[in-house]
């Protein structure tokens, strides 16, 4: 058997290598025993083998670590290859340009797999990406996009118009568009890349999509149900992931280019939107969408999805109700945001809050909210506005609460200082992976502000400015929990002391891979809960109990 392929280069590669390989059984891996070597990390020592079966070639995923995918499904574990498919093992992709072809016995259909959503329909047909990208440049070249006034026109009659000037087009070149391949979905694609957000439009309206990764034109992630797939959608170009890119900053007065490769933005619905270009990412525009959530998630969902319990949820209200301040402690992805969306909705309506973030992103439902941005430095670097800037404008605007998207550096300082001076029931996200670590990067933030202050200082800062520490953790199979409740009790010496009240305990993982544990009470009575009870409120101690005691 014979089977001609081009692989795409790899990070230090120019140009496509075409290779024929021959054999009864072709071996692909990271071994040099193998007939192709692919020397990744990410690729197994034996990690897929093609092979001949009635006539047609075959690849077949040998239980390895990634997965091979075929035209942007990931195989199980064997699927059937012809002429211009798309095998991706690790970060190559091999084409096949010449495969034998025969009357294939129709094989046992295979076990279902766990898969992302599915391809685009047409983009497993050869050439229809470059027939899509085709298309592309002629209806830029007919209508020039970039002069019409998207803020004016209404975006109905600009699409209306645009889709007018395509049918003529896809008229013109109605005989080289493939057999199989819908002339309207194609329509659709091209009027997405040219007006909207490309391939990228499907992915955001289906819901079970959390994250959106472009990784480079032809490669898109999501993640779904806490895990990432490959969706086998894909942009036609480098230049349209730019475009959509540049569609997404411009209205909000962003820009990008290579004095400023990198921007943090957000889309209409509230989503987080980062974006990095050349020469700073090498394989292309970079663009990672974190979406929101359009039914605004509340504490009862957080229950369901087993983040936290009954018991901690009514505990974490009275706290937020209360005026004690609360940092949100966990890594990327760990779900902070949406805790802090939670938690800022107990506040009562009757506060002036005043929200500050890098990218405005938090949705509260109380009317009396005035959300605050910062603002990165203009093409001459000047003209920036950080986080700690306004936080401290915020302190003039005679806010009840301050609610700060994350801290990341000096603004803590200013953050801590206003929670000491009548701004109690203020709360704030941070990056750290437990309760103790949280407080040391506090100390290392505040120390980023260029006040020289002793560390016992700082220390007393943060021991008398938070109440609660609320950790929350990603697990490895995509769930996110709070793992530890903690109060903030004072100093013993130099050193602050904390004591749990909530902790989750893992007990590994099922079958399945779902996280095993119990979130239950340490036992630990919070020293402010005697405070509550004066206030008037009932609070039964039993929820503190630890379940076996």
């Amino acid at each position: 058997m014979e089977i001609i392929i081009e692989i795409s280069p790899g990070a230090s590669g120019d140009h496509p290598d075409h290779r024929k390989l021959s054999g009864e059984k072709i071996l692909i891996g990271r071994s040099p025993d193998c007939a192709l070597v692919i020397a990744e990390t990410r690729v197994s020592r034996q990690h897929a083998e093609i092979f001949k079966r009635n006539g047609s070639a075959w690849i077949r995923d040998l239980e390895s670590a990634n997965g091979t995918l075929v035209n942007g499904r990931k195989i199980a574990p064997e699927a059937e290859i012809k002429t211009g498919d798309e095998i991706r093992i690790g970060s190559r992709i091999l084409k096949v340009l010449a495969a034998p072809a025969g009357k294939a016995a129709t094989p046992p259909p295979p076990p279902p797999a766990e898969t992302g959503p599915p391809p685009a329909p047409g983009l497993d047909h050869a050439g229809a990406a470059a027939l899509r990208e085709n298309l592309h440049r002629q209806l830029i070249e007919q209508l020039n996009l970039k002069r019409m006034d998207f803020g004016k026109e209404p975006s109905a009659e600009i699409r209306a118009r645009t889709r007018e000037v395509l049918e003529k087009i896809l008229e013109e070149v109605r005989d080289s568009i493939p057999p199989g391949l819908s002339r309207e979905k194609l329509a659709k694609e091209v009027l997405d890349e040219a007006l909207g957000l490309g391939p990228l439009e499907d992915l955001l309206d289906d819901p079970e999509i959390t994250e959106v990764m472009v990784n480079k034109k032809d490669q898109i992630y999501v993640e779904k149900r806490g895990k990432l797939f490959l969706s086998g959608q894909r942009f036609s170009s480098d230049r349209a992931v730019l475009n959509v890119i540049e569609r997404i900053v411009s209205p909000l007065g962003r820009r990008i280019d290579e004095s400023s490769p990198m921007v943090d933005a957000r889309l209409k619905d509230g989503s987080r939107v980062n974006a990095i270009i050349p020469p700073l990412a090498i394989q292309g525009p970079t663009l990672t969408i974190r979406k929101f959530s359009k039914d605004p998630i509340g504490i009862e969902d957080l229950v369901r999805f087993g983040s936290l319990t009954r018991e901690m949820g009514e505990f974490l209200r009275l706290a937020v109700h209360h005026r004690k301040n609360i940092i949100i402690s966990g890594g990327t992805g760990s779900g902070k945001t949406t805790l802090l969306n939670v938690l800022s909705a107990f506040i009562p309506p009757g506060e002036r809050i005043v929200t500050i973030e890098d990218a405005a992103e938090l949705r509260l439902p109380q009317e009396h909210v005035i959300s605050l941005e910062a603002r990165p430095p203009n093409i001459e670097g000047k003209g920036a506005v950080t986080i700690r800037d306004l936080v401290k404008n915020a302190l003039r605007m005679r806010p009840d609460r301050i609610v700060v998207g994350e801290c990341r550096g000096g603004e803590a300082l200013d953050m801590l200082q206003a929670m000491n001076t009548g701004h109690d029931g203020s709360l704030t996200t941070g990056h750290a992976n437990s309760p103790r670590d949280i407080i040391a990067r506090l100390e290392t933030m505040v120390l980023m502000s260029g006040m020289e202050l002793p560390v016992r200082a700082i220390r007393e800062q943060i021991s008398s400015a938070i109440d609660l520490v609320i950790q929350q953790s990603r697990f490895r199979d995509g769930t996110r929990k709070v793992t530890h409740v903690t109060e903030v009790q004072g100093m013993e010496g130099e050193i602050i002391t904390l004591q749990d009240i909530f902790v989750f305990k893992p007990k590994g993982y099922d079958p399945e891979g779902k996280v095993l544990g119990e979130m239950a009470a340490t036992g630990f009575i919070p020293r402010f809960i005697e405070e509550l009870r004066e206030q008037g409120e009932n609070i039964p101690i039993e929820i503190f109990r630890p379940q076996n005691a």
